[in-house]
C-alpha cells in the first residue's frame, strides 16, 4: 500500500458552520492536462460544480465548500465517493484524497501539487488503467456445520458416544467436543477463503485482507484490478459465488478507486478544531 504523508497549507481551526468561509474541497488526484468539469455533484448539498485545478500534466477534482469539518455520515460519504465514481465513468484513474480535505484556496491546491509533484507522479504511474473491486464473503454457518458433522469422522463418533452415554464424564467429552467443532469451522473457513483469493488471483494484480464485519463474515478484501481485466474478474466471482452457492454469499461492489492501495493522508496543522 503506497501512503503519501505531505503538509497541508490549511493553519489554525476551522470556522463553525455559523461563521464558515468559503474554501475548496478535494476529491483526488489524477493525470489531465487540460482543465475538466464534472458536474453539479458537489459534496455538502447546495449543487457546487465540480472542476479540476492544474499543476503541469496533474490535476485536483474539487468543488468549492463551506471551509468547515464534514462529519463521515452516509451522505456525505457517498457524495465524496460519487464524484470519484464519475471520474472513473469518464476514464480516469483517481489517487482519492482522504475525506474530508480542504483548502482555503487554488493557490494553496497549486502549491500541494506543486510541492508532492514527484511523489504524486510515481503513484498514478503505478495506479494508471487500475480500479478497486470490494468482496465479502459471508457463509451459512449451520449449513457449514452440518457438513462437518457429517464429513468428520472423530466429531461424528465423539457426538454418538456422548449421546448414548449417562455418565458425568459427558461433560469433558461436551468441552472437547466443542474444542473439536470451533477448530473444524476455523479450518473450513480458512480453506474458504484460501480457495476464493486462488481463484481470483490470476485476474487481479494485488489483493488486500481487511477484518471481516461480525459473526458470519469470513473475507472482507479489496482485489486491484486493471481497466481491461475487469469483465474477467467480474466474471471469475460470478464463477466462485456459484461455487459455494448455499454455502457462501457474496457482496462484490466497484469499481473504486484503489483506496486500500493508496490515499493521500494529509498532516493537518491545526490547534484545534471547531
Amino acid at each position: 500500500m503506497v501512503d503519501i504523508s505531505v503538509p497541508e497549507s490549511l493553519e489554525g481551526p476551522l470556522p463553525s458552520a455559523q461563521d464558515s468561509e468559503t474554501g475548496i474541497y478535494v476529491y483526488s488526484i489524477i493525470e489531465c492536462p487540460e482543465p475538466r468539469t464534472f458536474g453539479k455533484i458537489g459534496i455538502g448539498g447546495r449543487g457546487d460544480g465540480v472542476y479540476t485545478v492544474h499543476y503541469k500534466d496533474l490535476a485536483a477534482v474539487v468543488s468549492r465548500s463551506l471551509l468547515v469539518v464534514y462529519d463521515p455520515t452516509r451522505e456525505n460519504v457517498l457524495a465524496h465517493e460519487h464524484v470519484n465514481e464519475v471520474i472513473i465513468e469518464e476514464g480516469f484513474t483517481p489517487v482519492p484524497m482522504s475525506f474530508g480535505t480542504l483548502f482555503k484556496t487554488e493557490k494553496d491546491i497549486v502549491e500541494f501539487l506543486e510541492d508532492t509533484y514527484d511523489a504524486l507522479r510515481d503513484v498514478l504511474v503505478k495506479m494508471k488503467d487500475k480500479l478497486e473491486f470490494g468482496l465479502r464473503v459471508n457463509w451459512a454457518r449451520e449449513e457449514v456445520l452440518a457438513e462437518i458433522e457429517r464429513d468428520d469422522e472423530g466429531i461424528r463418533r465423539l457426538k454418538e458416544e456422548i449421546s448414548k452415554s449417562q455418565q458425568s464424564s459427558t461433560y469433558f467429552a461436551r468441552m472437547q467436543l466443542g474444542r473439536m467443532v470451533e477448530q473444524a469451522l476455523a479450518d473450513k473457513s480458512d480453506a474458504y477463503v484460501r480457495d476464493i483469493y486462488e481463484y481470483l488471483r490470476e485476474a487481479a494484480i494485488a489483493s488486500r485482507s481487511n477484518k471481516p464485519i461480525g459473526d458470519k463474515m469470513i473475507m472482507n478484501a479489496a482485489f486491484l484490478v486493471e481497466r481491461d481485466k475487469a469483465g474477467q474478474f467480474d466474471q471469475k466471482v460470478t464463477e466462485i459465488a456459484q461455487r459455494y452457492e448455499g454455502k457462501l454469499s457474496f457482496r462484490y461492489t466497484g469499481p473504486w478507486p484503489p483506496y486500500n492501495f493508496v490515499t493521500i493522508r494529509l498532516q493537518l496543522e491545526r490547534s484545534a478544531v471547531v
